[in-house]
């Protein structure tokens, strides 16, 4: 029997870096209101230039931090009663009172600025982060062009997404590559770094090349696809994807090619890429996440995929089910 839009399995909300914004976005000073994780959030940078996030509510009254709130040196005043909360959350000065009662804080989450993103530590226990986001070091290399960016928001879930990467059969069928290409996968990081590879010849406007394009993935939010194998040439593309709640997602790409590929045919290789992401965006709008889904024996990487997701959750294994 095939399933029903009822018979979905509702996947929680991993754990791991995501990004929340871009760093070109946020100017010192400045005050946003955020919503990810299923969370009110309020994200600004300071004074000095640091990005920090916090619960959305004041203790006090509960006012929106993030609506009207004033960045005040190295935290945030709230806009209501003008109590001043400092980048680890803790309520630093009421300017009316001398006293600062103990409970009046509120949470503040583990941020990573770095590859141009702003990045959200999310743990479903509310345990610390125990590994870091991996520079990119194309995006500080002059030999490398400024990343151009580009960004979604789908009606999925993220794993629906990130899975794209362990499913070869995909880019045959929905990108249009003339024949399924092989993959290799393998592990680092005590199992928590995916690496895939797959290899084909390519044509290109100055010659015909054996390439490889890798795919690291660090747990379900982060990923870079690079193609190697043109000689003294290199592509990159990094994206971001995070779950703004259970059944939508946020999702951030920048590109960035060598700059000898840039006068040949760098722009070529990004639109292509782009339009790869958009060739995805209806199959992502109107699936569901199978409660048991029935996989063939073509789907190896698939499952794969699946078993070594379900690391990154905080809810039981035995709501992931077990599927080939």
């Amino acid at each position: 029997m095939s399933p029903r839009r009822s018979d979905h399995l509702a996947l929680p909300i991993p754990n791991g870096w995501f990004a929340v914004a871009w760093s070109r976005d946020l100017v010192p000073g400045e005050v946003k209101p955020i919503h990810y994780f299923g969370e009110d959030l309020v994200l600004f940078r300071t004074r000095s230039g640091r990005a920090v996030v916090l619960d959305a509510y004041c203790p006090h009254l509960g006012a929106h931090l993030g609506e009207g709130g004033r960045v005040i040196g190295e935290g945030i005043r709230c806009p209501f009663h003008g109590w001043h909360f400092d980048a680890d959350g803790r309520c630093d000065e009421i300017p009316y009172c001398k006293r600062v009662p103990p409970a009046a804080a509120t949470r503040s989450w583990p941020v990573d600025e770095r590859n141009e993103m702003i990045f959200v530590w999310h743990h479903a226990e509310g345990k610390p982060p125990d590994w870091q986001v991996p520079d990119m070091p194309e995006l500080s290399d002059p030999a490398w062009t400024e990343p151009r960016f580009f960004e979604i928001e789908v009606n999925v879930h993220m794993q629906d997404m990130a899975e794209n990467n362990c499913d070869p059969v995909h880019f045959h069928f929905v990108h249009g590559q003339p024949e399924i290409p092989p993959q290799e996968v393998s592990y680092s990081d005590g199992g928590r770094t995916m690496h895939a590879v797959s290899r084909a010849t390519r044509e290109t406007p100055f010659g015909t090349f054996d390439t490889e394009l890798w795919r690291d993935t660090w747990g379900l939010g982060l990923a870079a696809v690079r193609l190697t194998g043109i000689p003294g040439a290199g592509l990159l593309m990094y994206s971001s994807t995070t779950p703004v709640h259970e059944r939508r997602t946020h999702s951030r790409w920048l590109f960035t090619v060598s700059r000898n590929l840039a006068d040949l045919a760098g722009e070529e290789f990004i639109d292509g890429l782009m339009q790869g992401v958009k060739q995805d965006f209806r199959i992502w709008e109107n699936k569901i996440h199978p409660r048991r889904p029935v996989f063939c024996e073509g789907d190896h990487f698939l499952g794969e995929f699946r078993r070594w997701a379900r690391q990154f959750y905080s809810e039981p294994i035995a709501s992931i089910p077990e599927e080939a």
